[in-house]
């Protein structure tokens, strides 16, 4: 038992080091962030949101008033829409689906889909990979083509 005590020492001792590998780019970084701490993002009269971004995924706190029409539009990102108040109506897939309060509604990358709050609604968005267009700004199809 002592000798592999000692051969456990000696090993340990002639081992390299491992090298540290340094990763500033990209690298993920645990956040706490209160959603009350994040300017709404006014897209239109009727389309609020904010959004938080980590490494691989993104999630988007989204504010529909009755009537708002997200027109229709595609991605490669995928997308996991959980509804906390209120109600979407989707046209995907060649369906209509109404999505309520407490449901969740995934969408695949690349699949077209339009929405319609039916009622003032809250839901929150998850998309993997982030979704660049919100980033930087240029989702012209939730800005009424600004």
């Amino acid at each position: 038992m002592a000798a592999m005590k000692r051969a456990k020492k000696a090993t340990a001792r002639t081992k390299k080091p491992k090298r540290a590998t340094t990763r500033t780019a990209g690298k993920a970084e645990m956040k706490h962030i209160p959603w009350n701490s994040i300017e709404l993002e006014d897209l239109n009269p009727l389309l609020q949101r904010q959004f938080v971004v980590g490494k691989n995924v993104m999630v988007a706190r989204v504010l529909l008033k009755k009537g708002c029409i997200v027109p229709e539009h595609s991605h490669h990102n995928e997308q996991i829409t959980y509804i906390l108040e209120g109600a979407l109506k989707f046209w995907i897939d060649g369906k209509e689906i109404v999505v309520k309060a407490g449901e969740v509604l995934t969408i695949p990358p690349h699949m077209p889909h339009k929405a319609e709050a039916v009622q003032d609604t809250v839901d929150l968005d998850i998309f993997n990979p982030p979704r660049a267009d919100w980033v930087n700004k240029t989702d012209k199809y939730l800005r009424g083509g600004k």
